[in-house]
């Protein structure tokens, strides 16, 4: 598995990212649903990186720098048809080891709070990651999950 920064231009990244979206509107009232597009993942604040082997592709994250000290994991995706590869936990630890090299104090996320999350919640749990309440400008909302880690 290569994992590498992504300029978001390849149409497997578009559908992926497409796939992510829709699943969350499913799964989350619009108001709740905190996915970044295309052009916002595009930001300089947002690093996004993918997951490849050869050509297929096995998932997807990014990292938002909040501020020099705090970063928010985003953009976690595995496609429905490749999960359990172990794709998601390689980019979550080379989020957080690439949090760590910018001297991050604190990484944090958002997801949801829905039964659907719940794996992605354990995945997060056995990397450190605790419950927490929201961070940045995010508010209470009973659709969100916050978690966040001390590096």
């Amino acid at each position: 598995m290569i994992i590498e920064i992504d300029d978001l231009s390849r149409p497997a990244i578009h559908a992926l990212l497409n796939e992510h979206l829709q699943s969350m509107y499913e799964l989350s009232p619009p108001e709740s649903v905190h996915a970044l597009d295309l052009e916002k993942l595009r930001r300089p604040e947002v690093t996004f990186w993918s997951a490849w082997e050869a050509s297929l592709l096995l998932g997807c994250g990014a990292l938002k720098e909040l501020d020099r000290k705090h970063g928010e994991v985003k953009s976690m995706r595995t496609p429905a048809a490749l999960r359990r590869r172990g794709a998601g936990r390689a980019i979550l630890a080379h989020i957080i080891h690439v949090a760590r090299s910018r001297s991050y104090e604190r990484l944090s996320l958002e997801t949801g709070s829905a039964e659907a999350f719940k794996p992605a919640q354990r995945l997060y749990e056995s990397f450190g990651f605790a419950y927490c309440g929201p961070f940045g400008e995010y508010m209470e909302d009973p659709n969100s999950v916050f978690m966040t880690m001390r590096l």
